[in-house]
């Protein structure tokens, strides 16, 4: 078993456990629940560094990577360093977050915010409107295509937008649909943890113009991200690199001033 599959496997426990505790009537009365998302899809368009920056304190390839900052400071500093917007990881087990990460950031900023969680189950998806995400992740390697159907509609349904992650062809082949508004692809492969530019750019030409397209992982230089536009990419999701700072905020606005130095 990989890590991806015992991730799946204890999240699906986790839901269940969850259900039994927190009922959806709970989370629909949540004061976030009706609150209008906000697009991180036009975000992108819009802007001229495309930066999604994310919140993590651990993962399973790189253990720890960050327990110094609160919430409130890193999100704050991302937002003030210009990111079009935030990848907030909920996962507990595996990277040391939570929802209430979730529901701080939204406490804290007023740009658009990912759950980046293994989402297997709407209820996951309940929860993120209920905590303030703007948008969810869906992760192809993990699901069939009847479920990101589903998923994807439900998610729609509540004016979530989502950014589905691939890794390979077969499962990018396998996910498009109109219910998807971004297709990120994850330059990490999840089973072995190697990382690699090649894997967006193999898969760009193959993603249609339609969904926006966002490159995530092992990107820790403007260079990368040069060398990624002309492919057509619009987002670029930055995590461990600024994570691993001593000032998150700090790190990003550093590097998204010279990124949009750069491209003067």
């Amino acid at each position: 078993m990989n890590i991806l599959d015992k991730i799946i496997f204890d999240k699906k426990r986790e839901v269940v456990l969850k259900k039994a505790i927190i009922p959806v009537s709970q989370l629909e009365a949540s004061v976030f629940f009706s609150k209008e998302t906000i697009s991180l899809s036009q975000n992108l368009k819009n802007s001229a560094s495309g930066i999604i920056a994310e919140h993590k304190r651990r993962s399973p390839s790189k253990s720890v990577i960050n327990h110094g900052f609160t919430v409130e400071e890193v999100v704050k500093g991302y937002e003030a360093a210009g990111a079009c917007g935030i990848s907030v990881l909920t996962d507990g087990k595996y990277f040391g977050g939570s929802l209430d990460d979730l529901l701080l950031a939204r406490a804290s900023v007023s740009i658009p915010l990912l759950r980046k969680e293994f989402i297997i189950d709407e209820y996951q998806i309940l929860e993120a409107k209920a905590h303030g995400a703007d948008l969810i992740l869906l992760i192809a390697a993990v699901l069939t295509r009847d479920e990101i159907k589903a998923l994807s509609e439900f998610a729609q349904s509540l004016g979530l937008e989502v950014l589905l992650e691939v890794h390979n062809f077969d499962e990018l082949e396998k996910s498009i649909m109109p219910t998807l508004n971004m297709i990120g692809v994850n330059n990490r492969n999840l089973k072995t943890f190697e990382v690699s530019l090649d894997f967006s750019k193999e898969l760009a030409d193959k993603i249609p113009n339609d969904f926006v397209k966002v490159s995530e992982s092992g990107i820790s230089s403007v260079e990368a991200i040069n060398e990624l536009k002309p492919y057509g990419y619009k987002g670029f999701l930055i995590g461990e690199n600024f994570m691993k700072t001593d000032n998150a905020g700090k790190a990003a606005t550093e590097f998204i001033t010279k990124l949009l130095v750069a491209n003067k």
